[in-house]
């Protein structure tokens, strides 16, 4: 698989729309998410893929992002990683709310080639890196994570890495996932509007989260 195959596969399955929760910014988003799923196995010769994360506006980085350019003084002319980025769309909201330089990092080569196409499409430039940051460490000034705690395990991946982000201003978009630690700050809480084809619901209760 070439990333011009990825790209075209993105393209063909995606309609780009606003995102429901933040009208000022559109995505490549996806109608439904099992379809989409079995299309990318089929594409891919592979069983037992990761959910297309990348296709959705997913609760945790809608209220993540809605933050984020409602406070835009929390990147504004600062060094931002997106942690797990999916689509790009935190990333995207810390771009348009003048972050210095904005990193979106993914494993997935589709969510990878989401963000550039969802980059393109709201005229911001983030730099993409398609790797396992989670047992090293950043020297960004803002880390920004939406959705993260939906396993233990990567909740304590996720929570080891934050805590070696000395220095760094950490943000967690958390829809009430079962592995969400406790003492973390909430600095404020949306509900939001999800596809309950995802979510089973039709409104999640997010918190916008920092890590101390």
């Amino acid at each position: 698989m070439t990333h011009d195959d990825v790209d075209r596969f993105i393209r063909e399955h995606t309609v780009v729309r606003k995102v429901p929760f933040l009208p000022e910014i559109v995505m490549h988003t996806a109608d439904e998410a099992i379809p989409l799923w079995e299309k990318t196995e089929v594409q891919t010769g592979a069983a037992n893929l990761a959910p297309p994360f990348w296709a959705f506006p997913w609760a945790g980085g809608q209220g993540l992002a809605r933050y984020v350019l409602d406070h835009p003084d929390v990147v504004h002319g600062k060094d931002v990683l997106d942690l797990a980025a999916g689509g790009g769309l935190v990333a995207v909201a810390a771009a348009r709310a003048g972050a210095a330089s904005v990193v979106a990092n993914e494993i997935d080569p589709y969510a990878d080639a989401a963000i550039a196409l969802n980059a393109e499409a709201n005229g911001v430039e983030i730099r993409r890196e398609l790797k396992d940051l989670l047992d090293g460490a950043t020297d960004a000034d803002v880390v920004l994570a939406g959705d993260v705690f939906y396993s233990g395990a990567m909740a304590a991946r996720m929570l080891a890495f934050m805590r070696r982000a000395t220095g760094a201003t950490v943000l967690v978009g958390d829809p009430g996932r079962a592995y969400a630690p406790a003492g973390m700050d909430e600095l404020a809480s949306y509900d939001i509007p999800v596809i309950r084809d995802l979510e089973d619901a039709d409104t999640k209760h997010v918190r916008i989260l920092r890590f101390a």
